[in-house]
């Protein structure tokens, strides 16, 4: 059973809800529960906050007793996300697209190639949240004006409203939308499919560039094959089915604890190993300066050396490592999200230049298409 409790409203700056004469962090999406006021009674999960999980580690409103039983539902859409749950809610898929419905639909990308359009969107696949910003940073410094966007996949946390990451970088003009995908919702545009969403990115929406991977809170199980960073394994043979160039970002790590995640993560080692088809692997430049202090600070097996050597043996004779210049100083003065599992950058700086040697990469194939 769900775990739900009765609770009050206390705080909203950030929320907070009294369950059982405890105050407690909370998250509320208002498209699906509505506005979350002092002094409300919500009914909440629970589940996270007391398994003690340091990724989504709060209570999260189920349903807000006092103002929440009066929506309106939508009218005229019949499709719905998170199907057959009790937050089951309708949304017009963007897969529509311009198609209609023709008798013989297809992909918008197969359609508007057809046309005698080039298109070679090219899509950057990762495997955890925090390499979005610095990502499209980099892009943005390498192409300035780029029109990159953000397609939202599982693996992590399914609300799009969740992120404060995709919010900043909108609000700042970083990115030009923001997709969710399958199970995902609560995007500028909803699409039932991963290869739906990145098909309609590249074709119908008319970006540029595309960064796809999951929402904050990665899924994790410490075991070979039962983690979120296995859906950039889905993600990657959807955009090299539509035919579009393919990069992943490889999770790198100088710092993290865990030794299966520190110097290249296991998470980008299975994914690599398994991926049917080459695909394009950014790394940073080591000889870039600061690169040996980094490194003499960098735990055992942290080293930017040993992961991007780790990193060649993986990719030997069967994908294509990019070697791209990085600026960590100039992405930790942007102002932009700098931390990662707590750390911040300069505690884990490989683990950001991997993400600014893919955001480069990724701007170098987009102005080149």
């Amino acid at each position: 059973m769900l775990k739900l409790r009765r609770g009050t409203v206390v705080g909203t700056d950030p929320l907070t809800i009294e369950v059982g004469g405890e105050r407690r962090r909370a998250w509320a999406d208002p498209a699906l529960v509505g506005e979350v006021e002092l002094g409300d009674e919500v009914i909440v999960n629970t589940e996270a906050l007391d398994l003690g999980l340091g990724s989504g580690g709060f209570d999260v409103v189920h349903v807000n007793l006092t103002r929440g039983l009066s929506g309106p539902g939508a009218a005229g859409e019949h499709v719905m996300k998170l199907n057959y749950t009790s937050l089951q809610h309708p949304v017009r898929p963007v897969e529509a697209g311009e198609g209609g419905e023709d008798a013989v639909p297809r992909p918008s990308v197969a359609r508007r190639r057809a046309a005698g359009e080039a298109l070679a969107t090219p899509v950057l696949v990762i495997q955890l949240h925090g390499q979005l910003a610095p990502a499209v940073w980099a892009a943005h410094q390498t192409r300035p004006g780029l029109r990159v966007g953000f397609v939202q996949t599982p693996g992590g946390a399914l609300p799009g409203r969740l992120s404060r990451d995709v919010a900043r970088l909108r609000a700042e003009g970083l990115l030009v939308g923001h997709v969710t995908a399958g199970p995902c919702h609560g995007g500028e545009h909803e699409a039932i499919s991963v290869v739906g969403g990145l098909d309609a990115a590249a074709g119908e929406l008319g970006w540029d560039a595309i960064i796809a991977g999951p929402g904050p809170g990665i899924l994790g199980s410490a075991s070979a094959l039962g983690h979120g960073g296995t859906a950039a394994l889905d993600t990657a043979h959807a955009a090299l089915a539509l035919g579009l160039p393919t990069l992943l970002a490889p999770r790198l790590s100088s710092a993290d604890p865990r030794p299966r995640h520190r110097g290249l993560s296991h998470h980008t080692r299975v994914v690599l190993e398994l991926l049917l088809a080459p695909v394009r692997v950014p790394v940073p430049e080591t000889e870039t300066e600061g690169w040996p202090l980094l490194d003499e600070a960098a735990p055992e097996g942290g080293s930017a050396e040993e992961a991007l050597a780790e990193l060649i043996a993986v990719t030997k004779g069967r994908h294509d490592l990019l070697v791209r210049p990085i600026d960590l100083d100039g992405y930790a003065a942007s102002g932009l999200p700098a931390r990662t599992m707590g750390r911040a950058i300069d505690e884990d700086p490989l683990f950001f230049a991997a993400a600014l040697a893919a955001g480069g990469a990724l701007a170098d194939l987009a102005e080149g298409a």
